[in-house]
């Protein structure tokens, strides 16, 4: 019989035999001596990567940096949603709340205009029609819009009635109505179409009121001021100095500047506004460029660094066709170019295509 020779360094066949059975055993053992639950777990499997998925947005426009201003009591009201969905904008602004009974009572200064002769000068609107109370649904499609993701500024002051300020001599209760209608409208802007610039005290009063209130609440506050060939007028840089130093933050002036009847003389299609020599945009362009210096030293800022996004442009035109669809190019050119707050219109409305063009003014926000 043949004997196998065995490789040095292992054990022999009949000892190896009996560890590989003590080493079964001893495995059994230690686990019945684990506690419930503790075996051993079989290995987990590798986890899964996981896979990218792509989800394809729609299209969205772009925002748009034209404010659409309204007679907030028009006949036929305008629906701010629908309008909004039909042209793509989302901004607006109210007009205009002016003091209506003792003075210190908000009031939509059309109201007054349904039944009777709308006031002028130094009239209010009739007690009754108070801000809250009677205003054709106002809130309501406010609200509606606000769902679109869009904004209404209310705009105190303007051309039919009397300003709070300049009626209501009443500190605390210029105070209530300004919050009175900030916190109806849940705004988180407000406007003031300012007239009486010259009224030393209501200019003082408004201030105070206006910081008062961005105390309780976040609350932009832009003045609209008429734009004149030299700028600004000396009353209205006065009364910018006194409301920063009263403490108010106004972040923006919106100029109302008019707009001359007829062509434009001296500007070709392929001249902005800022450089065309002669012609009506030109002679806007020029009263910006100052209105733009006086505010720069009215708030101490670097005209060409800080103080252009501060202005707003809004031009008025008198009829229809003073404005033409490429003014409105060379319009949206200029506010884009010098990054101005927004681009607004009043008075006549212009031909459709004209007002197309205007609301496509890229949003510099």
């Amino acid at each position: 019989m043949s004997r196998h020779r065995r490789e040095p360094g292992t054990l022999p066949r009949p000892l190896a035999v009996l560890g590989a059975l003590a080493l079964a055993a001893g495995t059994a053992a230690a686990i019945r001596m684990l506690p419930a639950g503790a075996a051993p777990r079989p290995p987990l499997p590798p986890a899964a990567r996981p896979v990218a998925t792509q989800v394809e947005q729609p299209p969205q426009e772009p925002p748009s940096g034209f404010v659409a201003f309204t007679d907030a009591t028009r006949e036929p009201p305008l629906d701010l949603a629908v309008h909004a969905r039909r042209t793509g904008l989302r901004h607006y602004a109210l007009g205009h709340l002016v003091a209506a009974g003792d003075g210190c009572t908000p009031a939509w200064a059309g109201k007054a205009g349904r039944t009777g002769a709308p006031p002028t000068g130094g009239g209010a609107a009739r007690a009754g029609d108070h801000f809250g109370t009677d205003d054709g649904g106002v809130v309501e499609r406010v609200g509606r819009l606000r769902v679109l993701g869009g904004s209404a500024v209310p705009v105190f002051g303007g051309p039919r009635g009397r300003e709070l300020a300049a009626a209501c001599t009443r500190p605390g209760a210029l105070t209530a109505a300004y919050r009175r209608v900030v916190g109806t409208l849940d705004a988180a802007s407000a406007d003031f179409e300012i007239r009486d610039s010259a009224d030393r005290a209501a200019v003082l009063r408004r201030a105070r009121a206006i910081e008062a209130v961005q105390r309780e609440r976040p609350l932009r506050v832009s003045f609209t001021l008429p734009l004149g060939p030299g700028g600004l007028s000396a009353d209205d840089v006065a009364m910018l100095r006194t409301t920063r130093r009263a403490g108010a933050e106004v972040s923006t002036v919106n100029l109302l500047a008019p707009v001359e009847p007829g062509t434009s003389a001296g500007t070709s299609a392929g001249t902005s506004a800022g450089t065309s020599a002669g012609g009506r945009l030109g002679l806007m362009a020029a009263g910006v460029r100052k209105a733009a210096e006086q505010l720069a030293e009215a708030h101490d800022l670097r005209i060409e660094d800080e103080v252009w996004p501060h202005l707003a442009l809004t031009p008025v035109p008198s009829s229809t066709g003073d404005l033409s669809a490429g003014d409105a190019r060379r319009l949206v050119a200029y506010a884009t170019r010098h990054r101005l707050a927004w681009l607004s219109l009043r008075g006549a409305g212009p031909e459709p295509d004209v007002s197309r063009i205007l609301w496509h003014t890229p949003a510099n926000r």
